[in-house]
């Protein structure tokens, strides 16, 4: 197998991530053309041998009640498969009528479907997938590999931040790592980082810490600390796009090579909380929304 498909694929899932309503019939396209690449041809037939996605939906329509996915682990993966490469079909109604019909969440505006079956749909699916690929060769393949429950948090001096990201994660059954509270052991800053990037999420707090301009700029702005995008960068590169969400808290400036990657606004309402929620559950991670939305 080309050892760069996976990354294709990723890329055509963050690409549909950032797409708005013109352009995501590319994407769509493009997974699914990946999908039915030929060194996945004997693995697809394999996995969805027996399985009918058309009285699956026909199922679900008459139900009236949303998807009916199945209980089986294999046929589940098998459905999302097929529907996944259908959604690639080049008029685009399918793709059109199934997000809205089951992902759009009451609104009227199509693009809101689109996002809703990327992160709902799309995004746990590859993950699912490339694990039950790479999988394979085990007599025992597992479908979904276990997500790690610890959550790095990239912080700079706003320790109130800090400590109320944490505490918040320890709540809804998350393991905060906070690099100053683990053991030196003789090691550099960024050895620690590494030695600690086990983690199946990462929070960044960017927080009005500095202040910098451009080079003959008259006036300074408020930045996050250097070592705060340091670390946002090597957690994109370490567990991609998808599980990095930085919380934006007060005026700060935001890098311009940013595009593509959550942030969120830490209002001081608390909507952070909710947010939050929603991207590690589009990560894959499984979330309580009674302990998010308590008090």
């Amino acid at each position: 197998m080309p050892g760069d498909l996976f990354d294709q694929i990723n890329n055509a899932v963050l690409d549909l991530q950032a797409a708005d309503y013109q352009g995501v019939q590319r994407p769509l396209r493009q997974l699914s053309k990946l999908l039915e690449h030929p060194d996945l041809e004997e693995i697809n037939r394999t996995l969805t041998e027996g399985v009918d996605v058309d009285a699956f939906l026909q199922e679900s329509e008459q139900a009236n009640n949303g998807l009916q996915w199945p209980e089986d682990a294999r046929e589940d993966l098998a459905l999302r498969l097929l529907i996944v490469r259908r959604l690639g079909e080049p008029d685009g109604d399918f793709a059109l009528q199934f997000s809205h019909s089951y992902y759009a969440g009451g609104s009227r505006k199509f693009i809101a479907g689109f996002q809703g079956m990327n992160r709902s749909l799309i995004m746990p699916f590859v993950r699912d997938y490339k694990s039950y690929v790479f999988n394979q060769g085990d007599n025992h393949p597992k479908l979904v590999r276990p997500t790690s429950r610890k959550v790095f948090i990239v912080h700079g001096h706003d320790g109130e931040a800090r400590e109320t990201v944490a505490r918040f994660l320890s709540t809804i059954g998350f393991e905060p790592v906070i690099l100053h509270e683990q053991a030196n052991r003789g090691r550099t800053v960024i050895e620690k980082v590494e030695a600690h990037s086990d983690v199946g999420f990462a929070v960044v707090l960017l927080t009005p810490d500095d202040v910098g301009s451009a080079k003959g700029a008259a006036e300074l702005e408020p930045r996050a600390r250097q070592n705060v995008l340091l670390e946002l960068g090597y957690f994109i590169a370490r567990l991609g796009r998808a599980r990095v969400c930085a919380l934006k808290r007060g005026e700060v400036l935001i890098p311009s090579d940013f595009a593509g990657v959550v942030w969120e606004d830490m209002d001081a309402a608390g909507g952070w909380k909710s947010r939050l929620g929603r991207e590690l559950e589009a990560a894959g991670q499984v979330i309580d929304w009674n302990k998010v939305m308590r008090p």
